[in-house]
């Protein structure tokens, strides 16, 4: 999650806003109008894309080379997730709408290719959908939050935040790195089962009621990302 600084103007924000991408010649403006650190920012939204759907691919075929590939491509999506700052900088090129890019981006990135990461190397059960999900939309609240926000949290001389208030989004790679880990020793769905086991806290074993022990981490980590009294220094 990079932020960037939106240039200032003496006339009506909104208005600025509104005006800032308008261009009436042809049904390609928009496109037309991306700064540099706005496609950057694209390439994230479609690392966590190709994640996605590399996911997908692997609980269809069970060929590991596609959870590889899905385990990879968030990592490459924080690449470009620390680029589209520095690309916007060096331009000194940045708008609303590539703050708001930024942060769709992520969620696909560091919010939802996570999850359904989680969901591939076997957190099937009902409960383990539910507590994945909440953190797919603590990340969206996480995101929402900083937009309405960033203009709030102090900055240091030259002009960046100091703090995060609750977890980054991007750092769910902690946990994607885990998975990983889990992938290589064979601790998934189709080897040896996730560590710690399941736990069933109503019905039967196997039923709705059931739920990884994992899972724990999953929802705590949603928690800290939504956390207001949590601050994180930025690096």
């Amino acid at each position: 999650m990079t932020i960037r600084k939106v240039p200032s103007t003496t006339h009506d924000p909104d208005e600025h806003v509104l005006h800032q991408y308008n261009d009436t010649d042809g049904h390609f403006s928009l496109v037309r109008n991306f700064r540099l650190a706005d496609l950057v920012t694209i390439m994230n939204g479609v690392c966590g894309s190709f994640s996605v759907f590399s996911s997908a691919r692997y609980l269809v075929t069970h060929d590991l080379d596609y959870l590889w590939t899905a385990l990879s491509f968030p990592l490459a999506g924080l690449m470009f997730d620390f680029l589209d700052g520095k690309v916007a900088r060096w331009r000194k090129s940045s708008s609303l709408l590539g703050q708001e890019l930024d942060s769709l981006a992520d969620l696909i990135s560091f919010g939802v290719a996570p999850a359904l990461l989680a969901f591939a190397v076997g957190l099937r059960t009902y409960l383990d959908t539910v507590v994945l999900t909440g953190f797919i939309c603590c990340g969206l609240v996480r995101l929402a939050r900083f937009n309405a926000t960033v203009a709030l949290v102090p900055k240091n001389n030259a002009g960046k935040a100091k703090y995060f208030e609750g977890l980054p989004i991007p750092s769910s790679l902690v946990l994607v790195a885990v998975l990983s880990y889990w992938t290589k020793k064979g601790w998934i769905e189709d080897g040896e089962g996730i560590p710690w086991g399941t736990v069933t806290l109503w019905g039967e074993a196997g039923g709705r009621g059931e739920v990884h022990w994992v899972c724990v981490v999953f929802g705590a980590w949603a928690a800290a990302m939504v956390s207001k009294t949590l601050r994180v220094p930025k690096l």
